[in-house]
């Protein structure tokens, strides 16, 4: 179900677990990653610290670029939840300076949109 999702544009939960060896280089000693979200190649990765934003280019996607965004920086965001006859829901941030949403994320339907809004929330409201 998480290929399908993927396949669809949908972001799907990523285990913890799996990303600590591919993050460790760039966290900081006392950062941890809290949830993470998959897109095809692409991911939403946060942490205590900062959201991550990874973005997988090329055929191969051998070349990845690590876009660190701080909860400091995030303005405002919002979620859209899935209706009763819509299959997805979509999570949006607005970075300081910026007039429309800097990163826009479909989520399947179900409660990852919720938990990615909640992990924006504890960070952002501080």
């Amino acid at each position: 179900m998480g290929l399908l999702n993927g396949l669809m544009g949908h972001a799907s939960v990523v285990p913890v677990e799996k990303l600590t060896k591919e993050f460790q280089p760039i966290l900081l000693d006392d950062e941890q990653i809290e949830k993470a979200f998959k897109l095809i190649r692409d991911m939403l990765v946060f942490t205590n610290k900062r959201l991550i934003v990874v973005n997988k280019q090329g055929l191969t996607g051998s070349k990845i670029e690590y876009q660190s965004v701080p909860y400091a920086s995030i303005k405002m965001f919002s979620k859209e939840s899935a209706g009763m006859m819509d299959f997805d829901a979509e999570l949006k941030i607005w970075l300081t300076g910026e007039a429309t949403p800097t990163i826009k994320q479909e989520f399947r339907k179900g409660d990852n949109v919720n938990d990615a809004y909640k992990v924006l929330s504890k960070y952002v409201l501080k």
